[in-house]
């Protein structure tokens, strides 16, 4: 019998209302399809859901597998869509989908360690690099992934909102300005747009066999190839120092490492901070000065 975790129904109400709540209470039926059209044994959930209903499973040969199903359907089939885009580049396989139930059936990485575990950061950061110079893909023409502009949204919707001036802004003038400009100067002189994996991060990369990394759980995005450094160099700052020292150190390490501008990757950083500040604020809540100190770290690597 699928019992679906009393926590994880919770989270859909937070995130989608009644209309998530029904979703979640209508996923034993759904992952029995799943089981019947797809011929395998599903097995316990991830312990970590948060947008997505994730469980193992067993495909009929006996291989892992692992059975994703989302309530944003959209964002899942993107999902597919792009890790089939990077099909032969080290993205973990996509044995089966279907857009409109919203569920994705993914091989199984095993065993699965995210670089998370590797506690040396140039080891890390090393690996990290294999694995992004791999991915690296021209935009497909015509493709409808969401555009730079489209992903950073966020700060336009915060200037329209707060650019009045009768409304109190929790947020510096001159960071919002820094970041606007920063954006729009990256965006006009991207040379080649690339199709970004978007969160591209230590627990997003996986072993795969004993020396293989694969990726999992792409965004999709359009631009700039620096941009998809960010996510990696938001997390674990402080290992082997503090987080300026690990943060130069990585910058510098993907430069040599990637042939990528060192202040071109500080800029997008700083931008990406004040994102995050957006985001929080967006959402109604109040620690965006975190968003502020991703930014003021970014800045010191511009100099």
């Amino acid at each position: 019998m699928i019992i679906i975790p009393e926590p994880f129904t919770k989270r859909m109400n937070e995130l989608y209302g009644k209309q998530g709540v029904a979703w979640a209470e209508a996923l034993p039926d759904l992952i029995t399809d799943c089981a019947d059209r797809f011929g395998i044994n599903p097995e316990a959930p991830f312990s970590n859901l948060s947008y997505n209903y994730v469980l193992r499973a067993k495909s009929g040969n006996g291989k892992p597998a692992v059975l994703k199903l989302s309530f944003m359907k959209d964002e899942l089939a993107r999902e597919v869509s792009v890790l089939r885009a990077y099909e032969g580049r080290g993205a973990i396989h996509v044995l089966d989908a279907d857009e409109d139930w919203g569920v994705a059936l993914l091989e199984g990485a095993d065993p699965g360690t995210p670089l998370s575990a590797i506690e040396d950061d140039a080891k890390s950061t090393n690996i990290f690099c294999e694995v992004f110079q791999r991915l690296q893909l021209p935009a497909p023409a015509g493709s409808l992934y969401p555009s730079m502009k489209h992903h950073f949204a966020a700060i336009e919707r915060y200037r329209e909102r707060f650019g009045d001036g009768e409304t109190a802004a929790p947020l510096a003038e001159s960071w919002v300005e820094n970041a606007e400009e920063c954006l729009v100067y990256l965006i006009n002189t991207t040379e080649e747009n690339y199709l970004l994996h978007g969160d591209l991060h230590h627990d997003n990369i996986l072993r795969q066999g004993e020396e293989q990394w694969v990726v999992i759980d792409p965004k999709g995005i359009i631009g700039d190839l620096h941009f998809d450094t960010i996510q990696y160099l938001l997390n674990y700052t402080d290992r082997g120092g503090d987080s300026e020292q690990v943060l130069r150190s990585r910058i510098g390490m993907m430069a040599d490492r990637l042939g990528l501008e060192p202040r071109r990757i500080a800029m997008w950083g700083v931008v990406r901070g004040v994102l995050e500040a957006c985001w929080t604020i967006e959402g109604g809540g109040t620690d965006w000065h975190r968003g502020i100190q991703i930014t003021e770290r970014f800045a010191q690597c511009m100099d």
